[in-house]
Order: structure tokens, then C-alpha cells, then sequence
């Protein structure tokens, strides 16, 4: 007896899609660095990291086939230029992929919640025990080196305690003193300075490197955005007596040849804006002084016409591949009509 057949869900579609786009993506980048990364110790988390990608699109790939799912474009040997000059210290490619590595761990952990056939399940869960092993491999390497930035010491609680007033949730007041960060709070604003340097370097890097003046140009705003953002959240902590993250070296070098391809680029950028928007929502949430849900809100405004700016670019060059989505039901039925 043939067991039934169970489709795929709108949101297995959707998390296979992105899952695709993502890994072809960091398939090339990391193949990249791994041409000239010279670290031994860093070599084999970079290497990890690529096999990772490259095991996923092999496996999406058997999946779309099964479920004649057409394959998305995605990224190609034909958006990186493997000849190109070294761009990134050996640093920068540590700190990249444990980046990338959280940021992985927070999709998988979604698309696993937003799929219920058990092969996708399976596949997703396993993306991110592989996802977790690789953050955990680059911050051991990191911290083994020095390079790794740990959040603020402060002091362990010696007793359980409440919220006895309402100012405790007050912050806008400039007339009126602030109370002090909670570990929350201290967490968040430190983990997005953390993520914002990392999008000024990349920014830096895609500036540099592309030929295009359209590019050059989307990609230095969105540097000053991060730096913007940095310069803020160091500002809170600093006004808590708190140090600000100390930060590796994670340099570009001077190059200024094409490395890749305007597409991959813009992707990218879009990439980690989304995720930077997801982690100002979720500091947002989980701050309990005013004043600073309100900087979140505010400055995921900001990202928000950034990423609409670089959609407006990516639309505009053919860049912008689409999500599989449902049938407009209007349009084929006047469609329809013109042939009856």
C-alpha cells in the first residue's frame, strides 16, 4: 500500500528558498577566504563552515528534485572572483563566520519552528546542532587567540529581588536620572555593537571593491548607519560605567579590485540587515527601560529605508530574485478572459 504523499507547506517553501539563497551565498564567500587564509588555527572553522554550505545545497537540491520544487537561481562560481587580491585578515574571517554562525542559529531555530513534515524537521534540526557546533568551534579559536570579546563582568546577584516602583520602567525624562542598565539590557546594547562592527567592515570591504558608483555609495551609508548605531549603544553603556566591547582585529586590506558580484554584495548586505533588525525587535522587547525601546524602534526605521533603498537598487539591475509565492488569482482570471 503507497503511504500518502505530504506536501510541502507555504512555510517549508519559503524556509527551503532561503535556506538555498543563504548557503549558495556563503559558499562562494568562504571558498574564497579559504584560498587565502594562511591561520592554522582558523583554517579548519572556515573549512567547517564551507562544508556545512556545501552539504545543505546538496541536500536542498535532492529535496527540490523530489518535490520538482524549480531550483533557485541563487549564486554561481560567476559572482566571485577567486583571483581577485586577499581582502580580509585572518581575524575578520574568524570573527565573520562566528557572526554568521549566530545568525544561523536563530534562522534554523525559526525555520524549524515553521515546518512540520518530519524530513524538513530533521533537516533544519541538524542545521542548527551544525550551526551551534561551528559558533562554539570560532569562539573557542577566539577566545584561544585573545580575539574574543566577552560582554561586561558585572556584579552576581546575591538575592532575588522586584520591580517596587514604575520609574523602574521610565527613561525619557532628560530632567530625571536614568536607573542603571539591568544585565538584559547590557547584554543587548553590547551583542548589537558586537554586530554593527561587523557591518562596518563589510560595508568598508563592498565599497571598495565594487565598480559601481551606485554601490560605492549605497554601501558607505549603510557604514555610517553602523557606525551611527555603535557610537549610540557605546554611549548608553558608557553612561553606565561600563566598557564598551573591545574589539579585534577584523581590518580589510587596501585592495580595490572586484571581488564579488554587485548581486552577491547587495544580498548580502540585505542579509544582515534583516538579522540586525531582528535583534533591535528583540532587544526592543526585552528592555525594560522606555527610552531605550524607543532607540530600537527609532533606528529599525533606519534600517528599514536602508534595506528599502537596496531593494529599489537590487529591483532595478534584475537582481532581486523572488520568493515562490501564491498565484495571482485576479490576474489569471483576466488573463483567462482574453482568450475566450
Amino acid at each position: 500500500m503507497n503511504e500518502k504523499k505530504i506536501y510541502l507547506t507555504s512555510g517549508e517553501i519559503g524556509c527551503l528558498w532561503t535556506s538555498y539563497m543563504n548557503d549558495s551565498m556563503s559558499k562562494y564567500i568562504l571558498g574564497y577566504m579559504l584560498k587565502h587564509l594562511n591561520d592554522p588555527d582558523i583554517r579548519p572553522a572556515v573549512q567547517l563552515a564551507y562544508d556545512i554550505a556545501v552539504g545543505h545545497l546538496d541536500e536542498l537540491l535532492t529535496i527540490f528534485d523530489q518535490e520538482q520544487y524549480a531550483v533557485p537561481h541563487g549564486f554561481t562560481e560567476q559572482d566571485v572572483s577567486m583571483e581577485a587580491p586577499w581582502l580580509f585578515s585572518d581575524v575578520f574571517c574568524l570573527t565573520y563566520v562566528n557572526h554568521m554562525a549566530k545568525v544561523g542559529m536563530l534562522a534554523y531555530s525559526g525555520f524549524v519552528s515553521m515546518s512540520a513534515r518530519e524530513d524538513i524537521r530533521n533537516f533544519y534540526t541538524k542545521g542548527l546542532v551544525e550551526a551551534s557546533t561551528l559558533y562554539n568551534q570560532t569562539t573557542e579559536i577566539a577566545i584561544s587567540k585573545g580575539v574574543h570579546s566577552r560582554h561586561p563582568y558585572i556584579e552576581v546577584p546575591k538575592e532575588a529581588d522586584y520591580v517596587d516602583s514604575k520609574k523602574y520602567l521610565s527613561g525619557l525624562n532628560p530632567f530625571k536620572n536614568k536607573r542603571p542598565l539591568n544585565a538584559v539590557e547590557i547584554s543587548h546594547l553590547y551583542m548589537n555593537v558586537l554586530t554593527n562592527s561587523m557591518g562596518v567592515k563589510l560595508s568598508i570591504s563592498f565599497a571598495q571593491t565594487s565598480p559601481s558608483k551606485e554601490i560605492q555609495d549605497y554601501m558607505l551609508r549603510g557604514k555610517d548607519i553602523s557606525s551611527k548605531h555603535i557610537q549610540i549603544f557605546a554611549d548608553i553603556l558608557l553612561e553606565n560605567d561600563l566598557a564598551t566591547p573591545r574589539l579585534p582585529d577584523v581590518s580589510v586590506s587596501n585592495s580595490t579590485t572586484k571581488t564579488f558580484s554587485d548581486k552577491l554584495m547587495m544580498f548580502h548586505m540585505s542579509l544582515l540587515s534583516a538579522a540586525g533588525a531582528g535583534n533591535y525587535a528583540t532587544a526592543a522587547a526585552a528592555s525594560q527601560r522606555s527610552d531605550l525601546a524607543l532607540n530600537y524602534e527609532r533606528l529599525s526605521l533606519e534600517i528599514a529605508q536602508y534595506v528599502k533603498t537596496g531593494a529599489d537598487i537590487m529591483i532595478k539591475h534584475n537582481w532581486l530574485e523572488q520568493p515562490p509565492g501564491t498565484k495571482d488569482r485576479e490576474k489569471l482570471a483576466r488573463k483567462k478572459g482574453q482568450y475566450e
